[in-house]
């Protein structure tokens, strides 16, 4: 049982994925990526001989089911890492999560695998008013319905090491001022390590069904920069902005241009309040501890400062 794919592998959850599982004696570890440029970004990845000859990287549409079931046979078990926040001109949501998964879905049947694991956001709900969570939300049934075992791990914020949100969040606590739209939604940023924790765990124990995991704690937006900035030894002040008028404004970006930086659909899945049991899921699941957001911070700041450290010695 100790062999995988991973679907969308070059992203920061799966190359930390990819690290992880290839660490193991006896794994067989398939990454597969959309593009020969995100195969090349794996081939980069600090790994040891041993690591290496445990892992195999493919370039694969995820809506090709023929491809795909090629690809699957002989491996137990799926993470399907495939899915977007912002839709652009090349890519939208019903591609990249109901037809990406609908293949998925067929291909893993055919091949007979015994687990699939996807990756979805807290709030997602076919019926959603949100185009992206009613999307991810669908993507979702599409698995559940197709007769592998699959489980949902639904999660808010993830704060890794070198990943966007927690640079973000980084620079963000290093200003005096800062502004953002509706500073008391509610967050509860869960950590990258404890994100795949929970994917061995319900691929160990064969679960199948929807959970919603996040951090061990809740606060506002706003408390959550002002914590970050105390992490790093500052202070910061947190200008809250309407949401509706980010709302106008991401409405107005659509508009004018092709390609915008924020989109309605985006903004709203980023303003959604996260406020669940944390405890639940992760018993459910089997973990037998969430990581405090004080060490999340601190673990995910700290590769951030080393390189700007050493630079200005």
């Amino acid at each position: 049982m100790n062999t995988w794919v991973i679907t969308g592998a070059n992203g920061n959850l799966g190359k930390r994925l990819i690290a992880d599982l290839t660490d193991a004696e006896g794994s067989k570890v398939r990454a597969v990526v959309r593009s020969q440029s995100a195969a090349e970004a794996i081939s980069e990845l600090s790994l040891s001989e041993a690591q290496r000859s445990r892992l195999d990287v493919c370039v694969c549409d995820y809506t090709d089911r023929v491809a795909l079931c090629d690809l699957f046979r002989g491996y137990s078990n799926l993470v399907h890492l495939v899915g977007i926040l912002k839709e652009t001109s090349n890519s939208n949501y019903q591609d990249a999560h109901e037809i990406s998964c609908e293949a998925v879905a067929a291909a893993s049947k055919e091949a007979m695998m015994a687990q699939i694991v996807y990756l979805s956001i807290v709030g997602s709900h076919a019926e959603s008013r949100n185009r992206c969570l009613a999307s991810k939300g669908k993507a979702e049934q599409i698995l559940i319905s197709q007769g592998v075992a699959t489980s949902v791990l639904r999660v808010p914020m993830v704060l890794g090491e070198r990943d966007y949100a927690s640079t973000a969040l980084y620079y963000r606590a290093k200003k005096s001022w800062s502004l953002a739209f509706r500073a008391s939604s509610l967050e509860q940023p869960i950590y990258a390590g404890d994100v795949l924790k929970a994917i061995r765990a319900v691929c160990r124990k064969k679960l199948a069904g929807s959970y919603d995991l996040a951090g061990p704690e809740v606060l506002t937006r706003r408390a959550l920069v002002q914590r970050a900035a105390e992490q790093l030894g500052r202070s910061t002040r947190v200008v809250s902005l309407p949401f509706w008028l980010g709302a106008v404004l991401a409405k107005i970006l659509e508009i004018v241009m092709a390609n915008p930086p924020i989109t309605l659909a985006m903004l709203g899945v980023l303003d959604h309040d996260d406020n669940i049991d944390a405890l639940e899921a992760s018993r459910s699941i089997g973990l037998d501890s969430l990581t405090p957001l004080s060490e999340m911070l601190s673990l995910v700041f700290q590769v951030i400062a080393e390189p700007s450290t050493k630079k200005e010695g």
